[in-house]
């Protein structure tokens, strides 16, 4: 295994690229309330899977870039140290936009001041509560922080144990995985006396990050995907497109039902597919359109623009209400999509990348 990791890339652009992608599919998901296009919009509801993309990403390049050597404690450390500033500072935008001692009803995002509830938000343990008014507080989308945080509190403890399997074995962890979400969502669907619905969400999406952790292990150990990147993205496209249209158009009969419950695990396995082979694109022949620059720096801000996208857009709602469906609101989709570019470059140039520099020095000072 030794030499097959020594032939690795130490660093996978695409897989970065292929981050902006996930959060601009979420930047549209939150724009479709907002500034609905004709006939179209509704399709935007698939753009919620940009954050599972996310969650199966995180463990693979953890797993990618693991060399066995750091501490537990430095590993802990240099996580915080890479979400949490951008975090809390992304909270105090959100602050504003989304909470008034006086919220004006015809704003159903702005919420009163609960100062209780927004404490939970520091420390980005919301996550844990699956009260809506909870789960979305603070910063709405930061719930799936909550999750990350807990994606890393174990990862040093999945690692030992994903070690410690072999190709077979992985393969038979990521046939449990998906098993389990389709379970999962049969429960729910089926039997909904479970409380499956009471389960929080960093347990709900652990098997994601399980399986990005399997599939990266899997790379480690020698696997390289054969399916060309372009046929999995395709596929993907399609899929998504697809899960698009039968939730656009509510359709409620057995085989549409049936469909809606298996969407996320076939999401997961798409997705998994597509990290498999665009990784082994660059692994086997290099360069490609997802190692362009200004890609791989659109990847690099997906992070801080994840953070404060929503916050920009819902900034705006309240400035000139919801718009009427129509094709001119492409112009809004446009203007939004660079302001929160711009909002998110200066996170990430002034807060993000500085500050883990300066937290992790600090950091290696004290450990010498």
């Amino acid at each position: 295994m030794s030499s097959h990791l020594e032939t690795l890339p130490r660093r996978l652009d695409t897989l970065t690229s292929l981050r902006w992608f996930a959060a601009f599919i979420v930047f549209l998901f939150h724009m479709r309330s907002f500034a609905p296009l004709p006939f179209i919009t509704p399709l935007f509801t698939v753009g919620n899977y940009g954050v599972t993309f996310f969650f199966i990403l995180s463990g693979f390049v953890l797993t990618y870039a693991d060399s066995g050597r750091q501490m537990t404690g430095t590993f802990y450390w240099r996580r915080f140290s890479r979400i949490w500033p951008a975090t809390f500072v992304a909270l105090l935008l959100a602050l504003p936009v989304f909470y008034s001692f006086n919220p004006n009803p015809a704003q159903w995002w702005v919420n009163p001041v609960n100062v209780p509830v927004l404490l939970l938000s520091v420390p980005v343990i919301q996550g844990w509560w699956v009260d809506p008014q909870i789960l979305f507080s603070g910063n709405p989308v930061a719930w799936s922080l909550t999750v990350e945080f807990f994606f890393y509190a174990l990862f040093p403890l999945l690692i030992l144990l994903m070690n410690r399997l072999r190709m077979r074995g992985l393969l038979w962890l990521g046939v449990a995985v998906l098993t389990l979400a389709v379970i999962y969502q049969f429960g729910m669907w089926q039997v909904p006396g479970l409380g499956l619905s009471n389960i929080p969400q960093p347990v709900v999406h652990l098997g994601e990050f399980v399986l990005g952790i399997a599939l990266a292990q899997a790379v480690r150990l020698g696997y390289i995907s054969r399916i060309p990147s372009w046929v999995s993205l395709s596929l993907t496209g399609v899929l998504m497109l697809a899960i698009g249209i039968n939730t656009a158009y509510h359709r409620t009969g057995f085989v549409a039902q049936l469909f809606d419950r298996l969407s996320t695990p076939l999401i997961i396995a798409a997705f998994t597919f597509v990290i498999a082979s665009v990784a082994a694109r660059e692994i086997r022949h290099g360069a490609s359109v997802l190692t362009w620059r200004p890609l791989v720096i659109l990847g690099e801000w997906s992070f801080a623009f994840y953070l404060v996208h929503s916050t920009v857009i819902y900034f705006t709602r309240g400035i000139v209400g919801t718009l009427n469906a129509q094709w001119s609101n492409l112009l809004w989709y446009a203007g939004l999509l660079v302001g929160s570019l711009i909002v998110a470059a200066g996170l990430h140039l002034l807060i993000e990348k500085p500050i883990e520099k300066r937290m992790r020095a600090w950091w290696d000072r004290r450990k010498a």
